[in-house]
Order: structure tokens, then C-alpha cells, then sequence
């Protein structure tokens, strides 16, 4: 079983997945984590040596390597953007999008120095790449869990919609 999460950053993909993964005695891949080790730098410095469509590329190919395995994937938070990415994870996983709420990832986020387009944008930009984003996320899930709840019990959630 191949389950993807995505949402906007601040979500929870990674604290959700590694309850998840534990639950169901599966691997956590987090992509930007991924990503880090195969380029052998940081994600800002991705950014800042080959820009943001460059990375978007790099992250388009982890996605097709990691439909192989048997996992779960916290995906970057632009990941299931791309439509060719997003479809091919739907095709060979589950795509689960975690919808919280615009103030809880920002609560979670701001001041994050990893995040380079956190770094550049105010709370309002920020905002409105939310809901840029929010349509295309849910287009693209297989499956919507709403947060408003604790890591746990948004793993459970999940753990559900996906079984």
C-alpha cells in the first residue's frame, strides 16, 4: 500500500505520517527529505542555486520513483500540484489530501527558515496561495480528511479512509 499525504505546508504530513507509518507498520518517505539526500543539498539552497521550477522537477521524479514502494509519503506541500505527479501517485497509491485550516499551518510555519517561499512571502501572500492551492489539492485527492483535530487522531482518520 502506497499512501501519499498532501496539503498545504503545515499540514501535518509528517507528523501525521509517522504516526501513520507506525500504525500501519509501514515506511515514512518524507519527498523534501528525499529530495535532500539525492541532490546532497538543502532545500533552500535548491531554490537558491537552480530556482523553484527546478526544483518542482526533481520533485515530480521522486514522486514517480516512490509510487514503487510500499510506504507511506509525506509529499511537499507543492508536490501534487503538478497534474502528470498527482495523477501518477493516484494511479499507483491513495492521495490524501489533509485540509486544515489556513491558521493552523501558519501557526506552524511562520518563521520556518526551510521554507523558502515562506521566507519570501507575508501572511497574506501566503493566504492566498492557500487557497490558490486549496482546489487543486482536493481535485487531485483520492481522499479528504479534515483536521481541526490532533495528530493522532487525523493518522486514524486516514488510517480509515484508506482501508
Amino acid at each position: 500500500m502506497t499512501i501519499f499525504l498532501c496539503g498545504f505546508m503545515g499540514c501535518g504530513k509528517t507528523t501525521v505520517g509517522e504516526i501513520l507509518a507506525k500504525q500501519l507498520g509501514l515506511p515514512l518517505i518524507d519527498t523534501d527529505a528525499y529530495i535532500v539526500e539525492q541532490e546532497g543539498r538543502s532545500i533552500p539552497e535548491i531554490f537558491a542555486q537552480e530556482g523553484e521550477p527546478y526544483f518542482r522537477k526533481v520533485e515530480a521524479q521522486a514522486i514517480r520513483t516512490l509510487c514503487t514502494k510500499n510506504a507511506v509519503i509525506a509529499c511537499g506541500g507543492g508536490a501534487m500540484l503538478n497534474p502528470d505527479s498527482a495523477a501518477y501517485a493516484r494511479k499507483n497509491g491513495a492521495v490524501v489530501l489533509l485540509n486544515e485550516s489556513f491558521d493552523t499551518c501558519y501557526a506552524r510555519i511562520q518563521g520556518d527558515t526551510n521554507r523558502p517561499i515562506v521566507q519570501r512571502s507575508t501572511k497574506e501572500e501566503l493566504h492566498q496561495l492557500f487557497d490558490q492551492r486549496a482546489g487543486i489539492y482536493r481535485a487531485h485527492a483520492s481522499h479528504v480528511v479534515d483536521g481541526g483535530v490532533s495528530p493522532e487522531q487525523m493518522a486514524e482518520r486516514v488510517a480509515a479512509a484508506v482501508q
